[in-house]
């Protein structure tokens, strides 16, 4: 097991985040989970690490949000999550980790910068935005690249997001549907994590250690989202994406130039 302390500072600072993440307070907080224990050890061992934990914590939210969810959301996305899950483990020695986590940046900031400029939209105008409805080819396509990105770096958050926070759904549906969509997908990803060697003695002694950090900052998370009003809810869970997608671009384009270089 590493010795430096500071593999084991980043590391539960990552677990705490995902945990809030998945208690309810958005994907944007699990997307910078790989990114921040890849200042300490390799991409790879993060998410190998992190798998464990995060299907600990979907159990969790599965209990906690149980009677909360839209079936119709999960028919729409799931089949493609599962294709992106196929997807991402046939390219697994194609796609390089930078190349992904420029993507999903990029796709994220887009999200966000279109969220900023409707609201600013409804601001002049003084006309509100009619949320969207379900639009099952969009849907699907989203969910697969939400697949396809989870499978690659635990960054299937922004995707996921970019079709569901449109709908404006209830906080409370829109947390059960998320769980539910993430707790499949994150099991599925656990026989190509197997066969392509990502798990280890070591990895698992990791994520086993962290587990009562995951269980405290899951529960946390579903406190608070439960007590959480929309109007401040969504604003929110946009924050926290454009955080995230600031990173993962400056990551991606900096690791680019370095392999490029």
């Amino acid at each position: 097991m590493p010795a430096d302390p500071l593999f084991y500072l980043a590391t539960i600072v990552a677990v705490i985040l995902i945990g809030l993440s998945k208690g309810g307070l958005g994907g944007a907080m699990a997307v910078l989970g790989v990114p921040l224990m890849s200042l300490v050890t390799s991409p790879v061992q993060a998410a190998a690490i992190l798998l464990p934990i995060l299907i600990v914590m979907d159990w969790i939210s599965l209990y906690t949000w149980w009677n909360h969810r839209d079936a119709r959301t999960l028919a729409i996305m799931l089949p493609g999550g599962v294709l992106g899950v196929g997807i991402g483990w046939l390219t697994a020695a194609v796609v390089t980790e930078n190349e992904i986590r420029l993507i999903v940046g990029t796709i994220a900031l887009a999200f966000t910068l279109r969220y900023a400029w409707q609201r600013l939209h409804v601001r002049r105008s003084g006309l509100e935005t009619v949320p969207h409805g379900h639009r099952p080819l969009l849907g699907a396509s989203w969910g697969t690249v939400a697949g396809f990105t989870s499978f690659v770096a635990h960054a299937g958050g922004p995707p996921y997001q970019f079709y569901a926070l449109p709908l404006d759904h209830d906080p409370k549906t829109y947390t059960g549907s998320s769980v539910r969509f993430f707790a499949i997908v994150n099991a599925l990803k656990l026989i190509p994590y197997f066969m392509l060697g990502q798990f280890d003695t070591s990895n698992l002694e990791i994520s086993i250690a962290l587990i009562p950090v995951a269980i405290l900052a899951t529960i946390a998370g579903a406190w608070l989202v439960k007590r959480m009003r929309p109007s401040l809810f969504y604003p929110l869970m946009y924050a926290m994406v454009f955080v995230a997608s600031l990173k993962l671009v400056s990551d991606g384009i900096r690791h680019l130039i370095v392999a490029w270089a």
